[in-house]
């Protein structure tokens, strides 16, 4: 359990570090094209594709709420933290990421303009870590369900 937890945090730290740095970069000039992707510098006032925009101040704190309560479940839900403790890493650190933008810039800062067979709304690492996050979380789960659908077929073969 400890290397989990060590796991984690490294992966949580390492996730808010990286995605700050990058964004520093962007915002001191980095700009960079190709044909499939673009780096620029874009303030989201919302979340993704700008949703809830409306909200405007309040957001950060509705972003905190539901990162503590993320925080609050991997910690209190019986086993939680042991299988969801990766895609929860990416998880909180993107989201984590994406608070400070908004206290330190009032809004969050996106760079990565995919616009190759389609456009995309424009994204940052922190938005990627998330997306990471959530697909794990799914992977795990499935797994975890699988594992337990095989053993209660084999407890009732017994």
């Amino acid at each position: 359990m400890k290397i989990r937890i060590v796991w984690f945090l490294a992966i949580l730290i390492g996730v808010i570090v990286l995605d700050q740095w990058l964004k520093i970069q962007v915002l001191e000039g980095f700009r960079w094209e190709s044909r499939a992707v673009s780096i620029v510098l874009v303030y989201n006032d919302g979340v993704a594709f700008s949703m809830f925009a409306f909200l405007q101040g309040w957001l950060k704190w509705i972003q905190i709420a539901l990162l503590a309560g993320l925080g609050l479940y991997l910690t209190l839900a019986n086993g939680a933290f042991r299988q969801y403790w990766l895609g929860f890493g990416f998880i909180l650190g993107g989201g984590i990421g994406n608070v400070i933008d908004r206290f330190v810039y009032g809004k969050v800062v996106d760079y990565v303009y995919w616009h190759y067979w389609f456009e995309f709304a424009i994204f940052n690492f922190a938005d990627v870590c998330i997306d990471i996050g959530v697909g794990i979380l799914i992977i795990s789960w499935l797994w975890h369900e699988r594992n337990t659908h095989r053993a209660k077929h084999k407890a009732a073969q017994n």
